[in-house]
């Protein structure tokens, strides 16, 4: 009786289940290009970054797959489209997960999610991946600071920020999908309109005069750095509306 063979074969059954264990508990593959893959997202709508990669992995292998069989690519199969469109379902907002463990919490796995990173009150340490996320009671971390420098975050996401009452400083650089209405939508915050008092929006190259002027709906903003925006093109009357809707604003202007 070949002891040996049938021990051998056992221990490649069991290294091979401990290989297969690995990988990331994921949502399944949609089969076709036809099916809805945001709807694949929303059962699963909370992964740690390294789940969220092998899935972005999975996602762009299948689509491309099915595209090497066709003979014409659609317009849609530019990879940027992809990607924003991607990244859209990840600001997808799920309110349910507000409801069940608050709007800070909700607010830091969205920005985490994001590439975007989250301080709370009474921390020094920049809390960047969801395996670092502190456990506890629910209402016990406050966000108190945001960077978002290369991070995904965008419009249809803000309303995370909704519940958030503690945010005393943003960071937005390079942000190639805030806009205006991104800025809009925050100034209309009331929350943030009475906590926030440090902002700085650096090479956002799609904002303009319009985002940068609804800021002064932030009554107790404090300091204020503008560099590298392009679309912003009014200085002057920039200067003139923040001076006379917040007189004791420091702002700094690094603008061409």
């Amino acid at each position: 009786m070949d002891t040996h063979g049938g021990g051998r074969r056992a221990g490649r059954r069991r290294r091979r289940r401990g290989a297969r264990s690995l990988a990331p508990s994921l949502p399944p593959m949609p089969g076709t290009l036809n099916q809805s893959y945001s709807e694949t997202f929303c059962v699963y709508p909370i992964l740690n970054h390294r789940d969220l990669a092998f899935y972005q992995m999975m996602l762009f292998g299948k689509i491309s797959q099915q595209l090497c069989g066709l003979k014409k690519l659609p317009w849609s199969c530019d990879c940027r489209y992809f990607w924003g469109w991607l990244n859209a379902v990840f600001n997808k907002v799920d309110y349910e997960r507000i409801k069940d463990v608050g709007p800070d919490r909700a607010a830091s796995e969205w920005l985490l999610r994001c590439g975007a990173m989250v301080r709370y009150h009474g921390q020094e340490r920049w809390q960047k991946d969801y395996n670092h996320l502190p456990t506890g009671p629910l209402d016990k971390y406050k966000i108190q600071a945001i960077d978002a420098t290369d991070s995904c975050i965008m419009s249809i996401g803000f309303d995370y920020m909704e519940g958030l009452q503690h945010v005393e400083k943003i960071r937005l650089c390079k942000c190639h999908y805030i806009e205006d209405d991104c800025l809009e939508k925050l100034g209309k915050l009331e929350n943030l309109q009475k906590s926030v008092l440090e902002m700085e929006i650096i090479s956002c190259g799609n904002v303009t005069d319009k985002g940068i002027i609804a800021l002064y709906h932030l009554r107790n903003l404090k300091y204020l750095l503008l560099s590298d925006l392009p679309g912003v093109r009014e200085k002057e009357n920039l200067i003139r509306a923040f001076k006379t809707a917040l007189p004791s604003l420091e702002l700094k202007l690094d603008l061409k």
